[in-house]
């Protein structure tokens, strides 16, 4: 942890600096939070601020403070910051803007951050452009504006790369207590993973939130990530700036497929952090895992006392990684005894009115349910309007799901269909029971789904092969290309490379008919006409050859007894790696969307598990008594081309197979395409 940042999140003194509104915000902020501390106003020409004593400098304070908020611009900042750090501050939220993150707007913003970092020295400093941080344990707000947060024994932390979402958090009424919330600015000094890894060193917090906008420092986030699973502290991040449009000017269907927010996505799986897409799932989350923690499964029990709702979770359930396990004779006869000959059993369960009001029985059902497979039990109950008076009944059912859970030893949620259904009183004192409450069908199987990933997750092994981009890239001949891969042990057909028409006929007899002819040149050969199946004669050939635009030819040995095609393809994105994706091969790869993707470097196991999750998957077993693709096979070709990358790192932008054609016996790469430059050292 950089010195400071223990001082800064848990401060026993705080300096505010500066005379403008939001200064005075983070005082009142700090008596309202309760900060026991001293509050030390600075300003150079007023006696008070804020109702406090003001200091006309950062050298008349009384001691170094351990926290200091920075409300001034941004050029008087960097002196504030180097009379702070001279005193021995612990720290210093940077609220102006105008650094690196406005270079294009400003001009020498990345100059006068580079003398903010000369200024700070040792000192922690959030920012530039952040509003700060708020420590709901120990009552400390560093924060220009209001929040909603209260104070708790224990929480989550969530760390965020905008302020005003960061805001929109601490007024949620879901029940989740919130230890800390940190933003981060521009990160010029302290990245988002620094300030989780501090966060998550309080015992006192359970989980990690991180909202996105982008990594900076990979290795920082993938360490921060590791410490976070030996600590056993689960992590959820949403990650913004998906996009289904491929990368500019593609040259290959791998990078249309791995574009957008892909190796955002294979990142995070592969660190073992649970993904979602929207703020009332990220919430979700959270609560789920601060109360409940990861899960050992996705078998999940539902019940209900209507018919509808079970439905819902029903069809709700069709979109997520998790199943409503059929009962067992044990659980029927169970549920039989404690409901009545006329309810239907089933499991999600409409258990009826019968018994409404009845905890015993309602106990006895919940228990009967939560025997056997289910991992999670999920009770629907929608609470009345407050003004509507007491609910009593409603009361019973909490009583009945805490008695199921003690006599189970399994964790249990109440969901409310809709969120304003669960007061954020009665969600408090549910969640003071050690019962999760939910609110929503889809965003509470979300939240199931990202605990049940957190609890199965294994980390890779190996560390990140980190992002190098080259100089100079150029996309080879498809004739290079495959020299290149049957180097490295990828099976390619028998082929040759012809300049001109006159030796067609030749090579197709070297190669021995039908064979395949291809137009080199084109980034999408079909597209152009530039690719012909099986052509069996030197007529064939000729009039194929006579239809394409170009001179260099490609001839190839058909290959038959295809089981299926995959696309095998590795493609550099700066911002995360090497992105290696599998999918359903050939010419219509898009269209299908069948693609996995992982970062590299990935193990057999992780490539073996990659392809049972595409669509496609059942063909390469074997579908309806056709005969399986060579498993093995496959594997060892995707490694290979891994390898590949792997010996060409800093040179290597883009390697695609499509199709690798999968045989029972063998694959053969009919087509690739490699693009590679200079390495920049």
């Amino acid at each position: 942890m950089r010195d400071g940042l223990e001082r800064l999140f848990r401060p026993r003194s705080i300096a505010v600096i500066g005379g403008g509104a939001w200064c005075e915000n983070v005082i009142q902020e700090c008596l309202k939070i309760g900060f026991t501390g001293p509050v030390w106003p600075v300003h150079p020409t007023r006696s008070e601020f804020g109702g406090l004593p003001c200091f006309a400098s950062i050298a008349d304070l009384p001691e170094p403070p351990d926290a200091s908020f920075i409300g001034i611009n941004r050029h008087a900042t960097i002196a504030a910051v180097t009379d702070l750090a001279a005193r021995g501050a612990g720290g210093a939220v940077c609220f102006a803007s105008g650094f690196s993150e406005a270079l294009a707007e400003t001009g020498d913003g990345a100059d006068l951050q580079a003398q903010l970092l000369a200024a700070a020295g040792a000192m922690a400093v959030l920012g530039p452009n952040c509003y700060g941080i708020i420590n709901y344990l120990d009552g400390a707000a560093l924060w220009p504006d209001l929040h909603g947060g209260r104070a708790v024994q224990s929480g989550v932390a969530i760390v965020a790369q905008s302020s005003n979402i960061a805001i929109n958090l601490t007024m949620q009424r879901r029940g989740l207590p919130i230890a800390y919330v940190a933003t981060v600015g521009n990160q010029a000094q302290t990245s988002l993973a620094e300030i989780g890894d501090a966060l998550m060193a309080d015992p006192r917090v359970t989980a990690l939130g991180l909202y996105v906008e982008g990594i900076g420092d990979l290795p920082a986030f993938e360490a921060m990530a590791r410490r976070a699973a030996a600590a056993g502290k689960p992590v959820v991040a949403l990650k913004v700036g998906r996009s289904a449009a491929a990368r500019a000017g593609a040259v290959s269907h791998t990078a249309s497929l791995a574009g957008g927010h892909v190796g955002a996505s294979a990142l995070l799986a592969r660190l073992g952090i649970a993904e979602v897409t929207g703020l009332p799932a990220f919430l979700e989350t959270l609560k789920l895992l601060h109360i409940a923690g990861p899960l050992k499964s996705g078998r999940i029990a539902s019940m209900s006392c209507s018919g509808g709702e079970a439905g819902m979770m029903a069809d709700t359930i069709l979109q997520h990684g998790l199943s409503f396990p059929p009962l067992d004779a044990v659980q029927r006869t169970a549920l039989a005894k404690a409901l009545g000959p006329k309810v239907a059993l089933a499991n999600p369960l409409d258990y009826h009115t019968y018994i409404w009001g009845d905890t015993a029985a309602t106990q006895r059902t919940f228990t009967a349910m939560m025997r056997g497979a289910p991992d999670f039990g999920l009770v629907v109950l929608d609470f009345p309007r407050a003004e509507l008076g007491d609910s009593p009944a409603w009361e019973k059912v909490i009583d009945a799901v805490e008695g199921t859970m003690a006599e189970t030893g399994k964790p249990m949620g109440i969901l409310a269909s809709l969120p304003e259904n669960l007061p954020e009183e009665v969600a408090v004192r549910i969640a003071a029971r050690g019962i999760v409450p939910l609110s929503g069908f889809e965003d509470a199987l979300t939240a199931l789904d990202a605990a049940v990933f957190l609890g199965s997750m294994t980390l890779a092994e190996e560390p990140l092969l980190l992002p190098k981009v080259p100089a100079n890239a150029k996309t080879l001949t498809e004739a290079d290309a495959k020299r290149l891969f049957a180097a490295c042990n990828v099976p390619v057909p028998g082929s040759v490379e012809v300049r001109g028409t006159a030796g067609l006929a030749a090579a197709a007899g070297q190669v021995g008919y039908p064979v395949v002819l291809k137009g080199q040149g084109f980034a999408h050969k079909s597209e152009a006409g530039a690719v012909v199946l099986g052509l069996d004669c030197p007529e064939a050939l000729d009039a194929a050859a006579a239809a394409m635009n170009t001179e260099s030819f490609l001839v190839e040995k058909m290959i038959s007894g295809a089981v299926a095609e995959l696309l095998v393809g590795v493609t550099l994105d700066p911002a995360h790696g090497y992105v290696l994706t599998l999918a359903a091969g050939g010419t219509r790869t898009e269209i299908l969307g069948d693609s996995v993707s992982l970062l590299l470097p990935a193990s057999g196991n992780a490539v073996d598990a990659a392809l049972s999750r595409l669509r496609m998957a059942p063909l390469l077993d074997g579908y309806r008594g056709a005969p399986a693709a060579d498993r093995g096979a496959i594997i060892a070709a995707v490694l290979a081309v891994q390898d590949f990358v792997i010996v060409h790192h800093g040179r290597m932008e883009e390697v695609e197979i499509n199709p690798l054609i999968c045989l029972a016996e063998g694959v053969v790469a009919a087509d690739a395409l490699i693009r590679m430059g200079d390495d920049n050292g």
